[in-house]
């Protein structure tokens, strides 16, 4: 916004302002300008931190913040053009400059903060938290989730060792909803992206045990301090160890997914155009595919089918519906053909699909397009593991579980793969965690492209 605000403020004092104030001289070069501006308001934007986050804070507080960073930007500028020995910039374009800097930033500021409001309401974003202990330290933890404007966390119970503490409620009215040993089975049953060891080490026997099982089934960890953390002997498999911020509190984390916040962020930035370009683009070509199941069989165009997502959240997953209505419910007569291992069921010449079109659709996975709309709606990715069906997960192994720890994509690994129609199933959750640990911006352009090829060599099934 601070780049655009200068090349606005350029172009409108050059050539659109009214005489006798348009136009620029040649000198000084605006480019070092530019460059000089990018690297103060960086620096100016990474010190002030917390003050420009999203938090829900009055709208004249928030334009304060903005107005605070541009004044401040505006007099280190100052004071570098002097240093530099810089003359002559126009100080109409300064002037410009400064009164779009704050307006853009405003407008931003005010745009996102309205999109995260309307996104928390509906549940996204907000990363569910199970705290173990229940004393001290975890009203610490509590009280500093409550006083954590940004709402970016729920605590969903808490955890203990002593069970004559069950039911107690420990603030907040959050209570504490098992004993130590149940962790194993609530991570397997319920949706839980963080888990806070807020009780000393010591006092948790095999503390190590519970880690790693965190850690296989991909859930995050955080430790708050504690002096005997040294005595702790586990040693990670996967996950990194990291110092960081928890709503303010230190913590130790241990964390298996990717932590490349500006590749991340470059993810998330490609997901949303190329889904919303590709969904206008592609819209003949979806009406001609949905005209044509129409026609040839009697049903809704789309399928609808509920898949698990980060972290097992449930989601609607739309596809173009290939089989004929009621499909599901012929499945089981058509159990003893599955060709496939593991969990998953998948025939080759499965009669319940549409003939022609239902067979096309599949072959050149052009039955996949809707899923742009799950992305668009924050659910899915372009590139991540496939989604399962709960029925699947409930069926996995603990170690295959953390493959839920990344957003589900409409591509993976496995499935750009030539020869992913045949398989094994243990084959696929390999990939899926290796594409977890291994995850770049790169690692998803060349995936999308391999997958490009796949379905234009109309190698589905």
């Amino acid at each position: 916004m601070t780049i655009a605000s200068f090349i606005g403020a350029y172009f409108l004092k050059k050539y659109i302002i009214p005489e006798p104030f348009r136009g620029l001289p040649q000198t000084p070069n605006y480019y070092v300008i530019l460059l000089m501006i990018v690297i103060i308001w960086y620096v100016l934007i990474d010190s002030m931190g917390d003050e420009l986050t999203y938090r829900p804070r009055s709208f004249y507080r928030a334009i304060w913040q903005v107005v605070k960073l541009s004044g401040t930007g505006m007099l280190v500028l100052g004071t570098a053009l002097f240093v530099f020995k810089i003359p002559y910039i126009s100080r109409i374009l300064i002037g410009v400059f400064f009164s779009l800097n704050i307006f853009l930033l405003s407008l931003r500021r005010l745009i996102g903060q309205r999109w995260l409001d309307y996104y928390r309401k509906k549940g996204f974003l907000v990363r569910n938290v199970l705290l173990v202990g229940s004393r001290e330290r975890a009203k610490t933890v509590l009280d500093a989730v409550g006083k954590d404007s940004e709402g970016l966390y729920k605590v969903m119970g808490c955890l203990d060792t002593d069970s004559s503490r069950l039911g107690l409620e420990v603030g907040d009215g959050v209570r504490v909803i098992g004993r130590l040993e149940d962790l194993p089975n609530i991570l397997r049953e319920q949706i839980v992206d963080v888990i806070v060891f807020a009780m000393p080490l010591s006092k948790i026997e095999n503390a190590g045990y519970y880690m790693s099982f965190a850690e296989e089934v991909g859930v995050e960890v955080r430790i708050m301090p504690d002096w005997q953390i040294h005595a702790l002997m586990y040693r990670p498999r996967v996950a990194s160890i990291q110092v960081e911020s928890f709503v303010d509190i230190p913590v130790l984390s241990l964390v298996t997914t990717p932590r490349n916040q500006g590749a991340l962020l470059a993810k998330n930035a490609l997901d949303y155009v190329v889904a919303s370009l590709a969904l206008i683009v592609l819209s003949p070509v979806m009406a001609v595919i949905s005209a044509a199941i129409y026609i040839s069989s009697k049903g809704p165009v789309l399928f609808e089918q509920e898949r698990c997502g980060l972290n097992g959240r449930r989601f609607m997953l739309y596809k173009f519906r290939t089989m004929v209505p009621q499909a599901e419910r012929r499945r089981k007569e058509l159990q003893n053909l599955n060709e496939a291992d593991g969990p998953v069921f998948k025939i080759r010449n499965d009669p319940r699909i549409i003939p022609y079109v239902g067979t096309f659709l599949r072959k050149t996975s052009l039955d996949e397009l809707p899923q742009l709309i799950n992305v668009l709606k924050g659910e899915m990715s372009l590139v991540g593991p496939r989604p399962p069906v709960p029925a699947e997960v409930s069926q996995y192994e603990d170690s295959w579980r953390r493959r839920l720890s990344m957003k589900p994509g409409l591509t993976c690994l496995w499935q750009s793969s030539p020869l992913r129609n045949d398989m094994r199933f243990d084959d696929w959750m390999r990939l899926d965690l290796e594409y977890i640990d291994k995850w770049s911006f790169w690692l998803d352009l060349r995936i999308m492209l391999r997958t490009a090829t796949v379905v234009l060599c109309g190698q589905g099934r």
